[in-house]
């Protein structure tokens, strides 16, 4: 079989018009910055979010995955990535996560200790479409089942991680948060 190379910069392109307010966002504040604090000060802020931004594209824009022989490589944009040999992988998986913009599907591997990876650029979602998410898949479990003795195959167990939505753990942080102020409003009357 031919090796399987899925890059974030040849798949998620977003259109302009979800650029647009983005830009938005960052060059407003920086006009209200610019007028309370001195020209100096908002200008070192402003080069520090550039440079922050530039940096995050940057690395977002070099992750990638590669499927091969010696087993599946995940790079998070830094070096050349980490290769997970066959041996330790024991499953091959998609996990399906409701966010405010629809459900994102994410193909992921989880290792012989326990760990679970996302494999960057195989990923579904409204955002960012992905319309071969399913044959990619299917590709990457077919290279999985090929180089893996059936026996070392396991399905992990279903963490509470896996149970819990974003949603779910953002009322539970928000609670929390809200808890913690009044414990502290309440301590210094």
């Amino acid at each position: 079989m031919d090796e399987l190379i899925f890059r974030v910069k040849d798949r998620h392109r977003p259109p302009w018009r979800q650029l647009v307010p983005l830009y938005l966002m960052c060059v407003l504040p920086g006009v209200f910055f610019f007028r309370v604090v001195d020209t100096v000060t908002a200008s070192c802020v402003c080069g520090a979010f550039l440079v922050l931004w530039g940096v995050s594209f940057f690395l977002v824009r070099r992750s990638g995955t590669a499927v091969g022989a010696e087993g599946i490589t995940i790079s998070w944009g830094v070096g050349r990535g980490r290769t997970h040999p066959w041996d330790q992988i024991r499953w091959v998986d998609v996990r399906e996560t409701r966010t405010n913009s629809g459900t994102v599907r994410t193909a992921r591997i989880t290792l012989a200790g326990g760990r679970r990876r996302s494999l960057p650029a195989l990923s579904h979602g409204n955002l960012y479409p992905l319309p071969d998410f399913d044959t990619d898949v299917r590709r990457v479990i077919n290279w999985w089942e090929l180089s893996t003795d059936p026996a070392m195959r396991i399905q992990p167990p279903r963490r509470t991680r896996d149970r819990l939505t974003p949603h779910a753990l953002g009322v539970i942080l928000g609670l929390v948060i809200t808890a913690v102020i009044v414990i502290v409003v309440l301590a210094q009357n």
